[in-house]
C-alpha cells in the first residue's frame, strides 16, 4: 500500500460515519446509569429556575422542586414509551430520552 492509497482511505474514513453495534450492559449498570442521569436532570432543571421563582413570587424551594420534577417526568415518560415499543431499552433509546431535556445536546 503506497502513501496515496493510505491518504485516500484516511479521507474516506473521516467522512464515513461509523455505527457501532449496541453494547450489552449488565442490567444493574444500566439501571445505575439511568438513576444517576435522572438525578442530574433533576439538578439541572431545578437549578435553572433558581432565580425565576423569586421573580414571579413562588418560593424558591417550590420552584426548584417543580422544575426538577417536570424534567424527570419528561425523561421517565420517554423511557416508558421506548420500553413499550419492544419491551427493551437500548442505549440509543436511553440517550434519546435524556436528550429531550438537555438543551445543549446535539
Amino acid at each position: 500500500m503506497d502513501q496515496r492509497e493510505t491518504r485516500t482511505r484516511t479521507n474516506k474514513m473521516a467522512t464515513k460515519k461509523i455505527v457501532e453495534p449496541p453494547k450489552n450492559e449488565h442490567p444493574q449498570k444500566a439501571i445505575t446509569n439511568i438513576l444517576m442521569r435522572i438525578l442530574a436532570v433533576f439538578a439541572a432543571s431545578g437549578l435553572s429556575v433558581l432565580g425565576a421563582g423569586a421573580v414571579v413570587g413562588i418560593d424558591t424551594i417550590q420552584a426548584v422542586m417543580l422544575a426538577g420534577l417536570l424534567g424527570v417526568a419528561t425523561v421517565i415518560e420517554r423511557l416508558a414509551r421506548a420500553f413499550l415499543d419492544d419491551g427493551k431499552l437500548s442505549l440509543a433509546e436511553i440517550n434519546d430520552a435524556f436528550k429531550s431535556v438537555d438543551k445543549k445536546a446535539n
